[in-house]
């Protein structure tokens, strides 16, 4: 079965998600076949590597998948609103401190891709298509370059008779 379609449509859900201030950073990458194997064989080698656990169990699973959706943040800004929600009285530099992921990120902006990523589930969802929101796909995407992002979360996708995200 082609997931390809679907994918695309969760795209368009990601991007037509409304933002804060009508800002948009948020950055969408579909990948399948051979990158989608590369990636599933990478969280393996990743788990080992960090000694974090459960990324073999996720690598199966995007394994298993036939295609993925990556939706992040780039370069995205504060909205200079001194809320505090991100742990500092005031507004601060973004991007400062890279790890599995660049931060700090403005927490606005977070809710923001909160939103992508929910509008894109919803359409996934809508049309009987299984997915699963994953960090440790997305550590291991961006750390690959899939995708170039600050934060990135992944959802594979799969149609069989039986969810093979909630079945592991």
């Amino acid at each position: 079965m082609n997931l390809r379609t679907v994918a695309e449509l969760m795209e368009i859900s990601a991007r037509t998600a409304p933002k804060a201030a009508g800002r948009d950073f948020v950055v969408v990458k579909i990948i399948e076949g051979q990158e989608l194997h590369r990636l599933g064989e990478a969280m393996f080698a990743y788990g080992e590597r960090s000694g974090k656990g459960n990324f073999d169990r996720d690598g199966q699973n995007v394994l298993d998948s036939e295609a993925m959706v990556l939706i992040g943040l780039k370069d995205a800004d504060v909205l200079g609103l001194d809320c505090a929600a991100c742990g500092s009285e005031t507004c601060v530099e973004l991007n400062t401190v890279d790890g599995e992921f660049r931060g700090p990120q403005c927490a606005i902006r977070l809710i923001d891709l909160g939103i992508a990523i929910g509008s894109a589930v919803k359409t996934a969802g809508m049309l009987n298509v299984d997915n699963r929101v994953m960090y440790r796909a997305a550590v291991v995407a961006r750390e690959l370059g899939l995708i170039d992002a600050d934060i990135v979360m992944a959802i594979p996708l799969s149609a069989t008779g039986k969810s093979i995200y909630f079945d592991r």
